[in-house]
């Protein structure tokens, strides 16, 4: 499984805005600067975010974006599945159905135990999780 930069610009865009709670919506314009991600990029990111519920747009003179629910309600999971899709290695991981060996096939089982192991840690971490660990590592808060 290979994340694309699709994926981990969502995550990056996710902590940006977790960083800010509570401060009010966060432009997409100034996670570009702080992220150094092109604005137009953002969006395409955000729209699918959106969508998905997991974040709500704020429009007017100082719009933005704006969680829509705690950063620790949000695993890193949910978020890549959101712009990535399955995170199965191979199809068959996830939905044996779709392929007539799978009940005689041994490689599935293998599959099956990386997307497992995959799900365990992505499914675990939260935003919250990110949050404070960028702060231990010396992230300094965004101010405004």
């Amino acid at each position: 499984m290979k994340v694309s930069t699709r994926g981990r610009y969502a995550l990056r865009l996710m902590l940006d805005i977790a960083l800010e709670c509570g401060r009010g919506p966060v432009s997409l314009r100034d996670v570009a600067q702080r992220q150094d991600i092109s604005d137009k990029y953002l969006e395409q990111i955000v729209t699918p975010l959106g969508r998905a519920g997991l974040v709500r747009s704020v429009r007017g003179a100082g719009g933005g974006y704006l969680l829509t629910k705690a950063p620790e309600e949000y695993t890193v999971g949910e978020i890549l599945r959101c712009l990535e899709g399955s995170l199965a290695p191979v199809s068959c991981a996830e939905d044996p159905c779709c392929c007539g060996r799978a009940g005689q096939c041994v490689t599935v089982e293998v599959w099956e135990q990386i997307l497992a192991a995959v799900s365990s840690v992505v499914d675990h971490i939260t935003l919250a999780d990110l949050v404070k660990r960028y702060y231990e590592k010396g992230g300094l808060p965004h101010g405004r």
